[in-house]
């Protein structure tokens, strides 16, 4: 074993002292990270809703589910890195850690290609696929061959914050997004009202912040000391390392992806109801986002806080970050979803200021806002349970509970006549997140039982994943 990771003014200590605290200096500038990325989209939304065609709205809106449904699987790999990295960091392991570093680098570069070439060969048959408006296609694919161009960018980004995050450093991330963001703003601005390239310049001008966001990110790793330190002679993937991290991260990204499909699913549904409800759907989503990223910090802030922990072997801290980062969890999204449905109004003029768009808005936000705390105990249990390791579990909950019961609901009850509403579309959120959440509960206390009650000596062995 290596000597442990020196720590610098950055760096986190998860496995000693008051959990609150730190928990909240972990997650709080993940939290401003992942709204500033939400940023990036919402800006896309409302330059376009103020300065483009109604169909150029749509177009953007219609289209988060789908980016999403594509995305989602890569950048579960990007929490098999966290995970392997808060743990060998926890154990001490230096030689694994910077394995771990290359790997990530050189995954996320590949699967970035990957996705790129996905995205701009099947733009339109996807967008077929979802039942988007004729009079939208083509723009929606414009937007999306565009947006797919920087793929690669936006997963270096990703897999490179979530190294930083495994031993505690969330602030340069943050401080590397609020540049790039207020670059796309500004970008977008340009572009569209200037240049008149409608859904073109607000897809380029997200390319161009995610690849300055990415050129940040691997400049502080080139610049690290230690085990992170990124050189591009040992950019190459480490074929334990990839095996550990697919294990962990395909079912976390597999979780994603079958949570965007029944969004897609959904959406398909929305895109029914025709362009305004399209339209006031995809802005109160949009204001949605901001909520979850919030709750989401404190799950991304469970599984970091629970793996570095059993790294080092102290394994009696585990109860207390599940129940602190579920309690936090539920109240930033019932303080957070109260406010936002409550200021909804205002809040959805933003996007558009059409009295039927914000109508329909309101009635998804009344749904989905208010009751939005149960997502985040949700999605802070399952941060503790990957964090314990176990990563396949999970997702099959999720895949039977959450997302199974809302396309269950969309292709039985929801045929119905009188069912076939807004209000009974949008209700399968809530009732879905609530079953889930029970099922995760009765699994971390399964899984708690069968690991050790006491703090042990550190292993750097990895646990077999179930």
């Amino acid at each position: 074993m290596s000597n442990l990771l020196k720590k610098t003014a950055s760096d986190i200590d998860m496995t000693s002292g008051a959990i609150l605290p730190k928990l909240l200096k972990l997650s709080l500038p993940i939290m401003l990270s992942s709204i500033l990325q939400l940023l990036f989209n919402a800006a896309d939304i409302i330059v376009v809703g103020n300065f483009a065609s109604d169909n150029s709205l749509a177009a953007v809106t219609s289209t988060a589910a789908l980016v999403n449904l594509m995305t989602n699987l890569f950048l579960g790999l990007s929490t098999g890195a966290n995970v392997l990295a808060s743990h060998y960091l926890g154990a001490g392991d230096n030689d694994r850690v910077s394995r771990t570093v290359h790997t990530a680098v050189f995954m996320s570069i590949i699967s970035g290609l990957i996705l790129t070439a996905a995205g701009v060969i099947f733009a339109d048959d996807l967008l077929l696929l979802m039942q988007n408006p004729p009079e939208t296609i083509e723009l929606s694919a414009v937007y999306l061959r565009i947006y797919f161009a920087g793929m690669a960018a936006m997963l270096i980004y990703n897999f490179g914050s979530s190294i930083l995050r495994a031993k505690g450093d969330t602030k340069r991330p943050l401080y590397y997004l609020t540049v790039s963001g207020v670059i796309n703003v500004i970008l977008n601005l340009i572009f569209v009202i200037v240049f008149q390239m409608d859904v073109a310049g607000v897809a380029l001008a997200t390319v161009i912040s995610q690849c300055i966001s990415a050129f940040l990110i691997m400049r502080c790793l080139m610049k690290e000391d230690g085990p992170l330190k990124f050189e591009f002679r040992r950019l190459r993937p480490d074929s334990q390392t990839v095996g550990k991290m697919l294990k962990i991260g395909i079912p976390a990204g597999f979780q994603g992806v079958v949570f965007s499909l029944s969004n897609v699913v959904i959406q398909s549904s929305v895109n029914s109801f025709g362009k305004i409800v399209m339209t006031g759907s995809g802005a109160a989503a949009s204001i949605e986002g901001f909520i979850w990223v919030s709750m989401n910090a404190f799950s991304q802030g469970a599984l970091t806080f629970t793996s570095t922990n059993i790294g080092a072997g102290k394994y009696s801290r585990i109860n207390r970050i599940a129940v602190i980062s579920c309690s936090c969890a539920a109240v930033t999204g019932l303080v957070l979803g109260n406010i936002a449905y409550f200021f909804g109004t205002p809040l959805l003029s933003i996007y558009d200021k059409r009295p039927d768009v914000i109508e329909a808005g309101l009635v998804r936000m009344s749904l989905v806002c208010v009751f939005y705390f149960t997502c985040g105990l949700m999605d802070c249990i399952v941060g503790s349970i990957r964090g314990m390791e176990y990563a396949l579990t999970p997702t099959i909950v999720s895949l039977l509970g959450a997302c199974g019961l809302r396309i269950l609901w969309i292709f039985t009850g929801f045929t119905l006549e009188e069912f076939h509403t807004e209000f009974w579309l949008f209700i399968s959120y809530p009732v879905s997140w609530v079953i889930t959440f029970l099922v995760h509960f009765v699994c971390f206390v399964f899984m708690r039982r069968r690991l050790p009650k006491n703090d042990i000596s550190p292993e750097t062995k990895i646990p077999e994943q179930n």
